[in-house]
């Protein structure tokens, strides 16, 4: 039998996980050739969503526990429950229920049949008009830095076979970004369409700051395209000045009674200082990048694990 392990971030959701959690036993009863467990992570919330965990751990014995120390964001508790699984298929899904767990068998059937990983596809996505614009820019940004096919739908619910886990559990630097080292691991990626269904309790964790970090993370985790694009700007920038320059002198020649434009000047110099900001400040992304990696700061910090129908409490800090 083959193992599955699901892995589920947890935030502000002390009244859905149970929901889930029991979805997933009811679905995985009648997939009758794998035997399964399951990662619940909690990111540091704010409510009582660890306790829950907790009942969950010593309710059944195939549920592992964690505890995030703070807040350290989806795709770094993403790493720190695929670091504890060790099922053949890793399946990730969220912990509102709006990832329709009980159609979990469509992503087993397409790692079946031969794909490395197995995306879920939403033909009508239930959220509000701001996550669905986050969805977007997401888009847009993988295929221009990461390489991403169009065609390609990627979304939080996705299954992946134990050697793509094992290569994305390579990267131990800090900000992590799940999409790209799925991206880099393997292009035999495919897409499955599964019902996405309507948010019932809360409102999403992600907030402008938090989708906004996200985006700026997959602009600089694993390319360096961005420094391209700010040397090609600082390029054409020189080349506009120095082209304005020329005009000015030779307008100068053929009618020295028209003033230079001081307005004219200061929109050369604003416009030009407003480039060297930005690359400047790519540039001291990526340092500072660099320094934190070499600082060893960790992609997340395990206060507490609760081992299967166990309760046993430790603190892991980890630099990966």
């Amino acid at each position: 039998m083959k193992k599955v392990s699901f892995i589920i971030p947890c935030y502000r959701s002390e009244k859905t996980i149970e929901g889930v959690v029991a979805e997933i036993r009811d679905t995985m009863q009648e997939l009758k050739s794998y035997e399964y467990d399951i990662f619940l992570v909690n990111d540091c919330s704010p409510d009582n969503t660890f306790e829950v965990i907790r009942h969950l751990c010593e309710k059944y014995d195939n549920i592992t526990g964690i505890n995030l120390a703070k807040n350290f964001g989806q795709h770094s508790a993403l790493m720190a429950g695929l670091r504890k699984s060790d099922g053949d298929i890793v399946v990730c899904l969220d912990d509102d229920g709006q990832t329709p767990a009980n159609e979990v068998g469509k992503l087993l059937k397409g790692i079946e049949d031969g794909s490395d990983v197995v995306y879920a596809k939403y033909d009508i996505k239930q959220h509000n008009a701001f996550r669905n614009f986050g969805t977007w820019v997401n888009d847009v940004m993988t295929r221009v830095m990461l390489g991403k096919p169009k065609e390609l739908h990627l979304t939080s619910y996705f299954a992946a076979k134990r050697f793509v886990v094992d290569s994305m559990l390579k990267y131990e630097n800090s900000y992590p970004y799940v999409i790209g080292l799925v991206l880099r691991a393997t292009k035999n990626i495919t897409n499955v369409s599964v019902h996405h269904r309507s948010r019932e309790i809360g409102t999403s964790g992600y907030t402008m700051k938090k989708l906004f970090g996200l985006w700026f993370n997959g602009f600089t985790a694993f390319s360096i395209l961005p420094l391209r694009i700010a040397t090609v700007a600082g390029t054409l920038c020189a080349c506009a000045g120095f082209l304005y320059g020329i005009y000015t002198i030779i307008k100068k020649f053929v009618n020295p009674a028209v003033p230079l434009g001081f307005s004219a000047m200061m929109s050369a110099i604003v416009f030009i200082g407003g480039m060297l900001m930005i690359m400047l400040g790519l540039i001291g992304e990526y340092i500072g990048r660099i320094y934190i990696s070499i600082n060893n700061s960790p992609q997340y910090v395990i206060r507490e694990e609760i081992p299967a129908g166990k309760t046993i409490g430790n603190c892991e800090t980890h630099n990966s």
